[in-house]
């Protein structure tokens, strides 16, 4: 599956942004989609994952109650609504897929990425 994500930019502290991440290639419903992240000098790290069908979802603490992944699986894609975003947010932002809604917050266990997409959070 090829992944493209988009919908990154600059905004405001409190501000809110909305990814995006189109797939092609293999059935899109067949995967688990991920979010993750990655800060200048730091590893990438867990955001957010959504199961097949989008009924089980899950998030890293830093971003409980501010961040949503949702998707559609007949536009083939994957969503991530930021809301009340704080300079830490800032980060090159990717979507990821795999087969497994298991040990997610791994980077490891993810088949597939996406290109990243810059989301700038200024104070």
């Amino acid at each position: 599956v090829q992944l493209q994500a988009s919908g990154g930019g600059l905004v405001q502290a409190g501000g809110s942004l909305r990814l995006s991440c189109a797939a092609s290639g293999r059935t899109f419903s067949s995967y688990v989609m991920g979010w993750f992240r990655q800060a200048p000098g730091k590893e990438r790290e867990f955001v957010a994952v959504i199961s097949w069908n989008g009924d089980s979802t899950d998030y890293a603490n830093s971003v409980k109650g501010r961040f949503t992944i949702s998707r559609d699986n007949a536009k083939n894609t994957v969503y991530l609504q930021m809301n009340s975003l704080k300079p830490e947010d800032t980060a090159l932002y990717y979507c990821a897929a795999e087969t497994f809604y298991r040990d997610y917050e791994r980077v490891m266990n993810w088949d597939y990425w996406g290109q990243g997409t810059l989301v700038t959070v200024s104070s």
